[in-house]
């Protein structure tokens, strides 16, 4: 289908390109691309829906929204308290409330969302989108100031047969990537390796020199690549 679609989008440019270069005395040339029998076995509708004559109401109050499919799974839900996350069929406690967002694939389980978490010392602007039973990218703007985005490696996939043979979420992984600014506003790219341990952060010191730092495995930093501030030595 996405074939389809490119050939279309070239033919159309293609077809503009000839009328504005051929005289009008001469004969068009044969138009390129998909015939319109070809098009009318890919055309949804001539006329498709794209506004609203009239607004229904200009507010809409309520607590919680769902979207569902044709089968009735529910597929997105807006909401004040968001849903406890499904895995696999199984909900489980959220580690915190969170209003907003969430998506579900076909059978149910989240997929993902954005929101605000509510805290004891402030506001968490939150935004995930998961592996199917674990984080695999977030975002956080924490109540300091503080920003960060990690990317997940996908943890394997563990069932459970005294859950009916479902996934169990939750399983270890490490965070292969992290990017920081903290609330001081000090940022850092770090690199993980498969055991979660940071191996190389890359970050700006104090004095404002950029600056690589490779770690070993106990987390000690043993070399740092700063040419700048070599030079200031």
């Amino acid at each position: 289908m996405t074939r389809t679609f490119a050939a279309l989008h070239l033919a159309i440019f293609a077809t503009s390109l000839c009328a504005a270069s051929v005289a009008a005395a001469e004969p068009v040339a044969a138009r390129a691309g998909p015939s319109i029998e070809a098009l009318e076995k890919v055309i949804a509708d001539r006329n498709p829906e794209t506004r609203v004559e009239t607004v229904d109401h200009d507010r809409i109050t309520a607590k919680r929204i769902d979207i569902v499919g044709d089968d009735g799974v529910i597929r997105m839900t807006l909401s004040a308290k968001t849903p406890a996350p499904i895995v696999d069929g199984i909900q489980y406690r959220r580690v915190f409330d969170v209003s907003g967002l969430i998506l579900y694939d076909a059978q149910g389980s989240e997929r993902g969302g954005f929101g605000v978490a509510d805290l004891k010392d402030g506001s968490m602007a939150v935004l995930a989108l998961d592996h199917p039973a674990m984080d695999a990218v977030g975002w956080r703007v924490a109540p300091d100031g503080e920003v960060s985005f990690s990317i997940n490696q996908a943890p394997p996939l563990v069932r459970e047969p005294a859950l009916g043979n479902r996934l169990v979420p939750g399983v270890p992984t490490s965070t292969r990537i992290k990017l920081n600014v903290a609330a001081d506003g000090t940022p850092t790219v770090a690199l993980a390796d498969a055991g979660n341990r940071t191996r190389v952060r890359m970050t700006v010191t104090p004095e404002g020199y950029g600056a690589i730092e490779f770690l070993n495995a106990a987390g000690e930093v043993v070399h740092v690549f700063a040419p700048e501030a070599d030079l200031k030595k």
